[in-house]
């Protein structure tokens, strides 16, 4: 299975400006019971309403967040006691302080937790209350170079159903020039492999064109780096299913995030293509801003 499995119950929450919304609706689309601004002590009779369900309700989610005030604190000791009722989890939606802040001027609409004080100081207020939800999330979500569209996909690529896969692996990939991913769980740098911007003929290019993943596949230390990571990748990915981890993201960087690390990409995404359990999606986050 992917990240959604019958009966699964989520908790989707995050910062205020990061998307909440849009994922929330993205759920409800792929046929998600969703509850939104639901104070933490409402989600036990919520669970044991879908217990009840006789499958009416197979996938529920609630979007808590600090809209719920004070009784918003209580979150991380609902979720501890829920979570040893198996099926129950975490969405974290999160972006960096200067998208927030510009989301938020963008809508002329104040922080939750602004009061007589400016933006960032109800950005920082609540990125403190949220710490230790944030760190026991079990799906993170950093949203500073997504649009509402492009969360909407992310959110659909990793809850919806396909086959028997017990574990979603996204490769990403990505120019260093642009900023590190953030929600990210192992990063490789192709920046050890020549750039094929300095190849007249490659640098229109991108490397899902033959003529680049040729020419990148056909570097020293291109195929050894490949074989000895899809191996290191194997137990990793055979681990993350024993500890019931359902979602986890490799991103694959160079200098632009156009020749070599796409192709780097497509390739690791080929050779781990047949890893049980594991269904793979591949995403190139900065193919095409150059």
């Amino acid at each position: 299975m992917t990240a959604a499995q019958e009966g699964e119950f989520l908790i989707v929450t995050g910062m205020s400006g990061a998307g909440r919304t849009t994922a929330a609706n993205a759920l409800e689309d792929l046929g998600w019971y969703v509850v939104d601004n639901l104070p933490p002590q409402i989600l036990r009779p919520l669970l044991e309403l879908t217990d009840m369900g006789g499958g009416n309700l197979p996938k529920v989610a609630a979007v808590v967040d600090v809209r719920g005030r004070g009784l918003f604190d209580e979150l991380p000791e609902v979720y501890r006691a829920l979570r040893s009722r198996g099926g129950v989890k975490v969405l974290y939606l999160d972006a960096s302080d200067d998208v927030l802040v510009r989301r938020f001027e963008s809508v002329r609409r104040p922080h939750p937790l602004q009061g007589d004080g400016t933006l960032l100081d109800g950005i920082r207020t609540e990125r403190a209350r949220l710490a230790a939800i944030r760190e026991s999330a079990d799906l993170l979500i950093d949203t500073s170079t997504l649009n509402i569209h492009q969360l909407a996909m992310q959110v659909t690529e990793m809850f919806s159903e396909e086959g028997t896969a017990r574990h979603r692996l996204t490769i990403l990939s990505f120019g260093f020039k642009y900023g590190l991913p953030t929600d990210v769980d192992l990063v490789a740098d192709m920046r050890f492999l020549p750039n094929p911007f300095w190849n007249d003929e490659l640098r229109d290019l991108t490397g899902r064109d033959d003529a680049v993943r040729d020419y990148v596949l056909g570097l020293p230390g291109s195929a050894q780096f490949l074989d000895s990571y899809a191996d290191a990748l194997r137990p990793v990915l055979e681990g993350y299913q024993r500890e019931n981890k359902t979602h986890s993201t490799v991103a694959i960087g160079c200098t632009g995030g156009k020749h070599r690390s796409v192709a780097m990409t497509e390739e690791l995404a080929r050779r781990l293509a047949d890893v049980p359990g594991v269904a793979i999606n591949v995403r190139h986050r900065d193919l095409g801003r150059e």
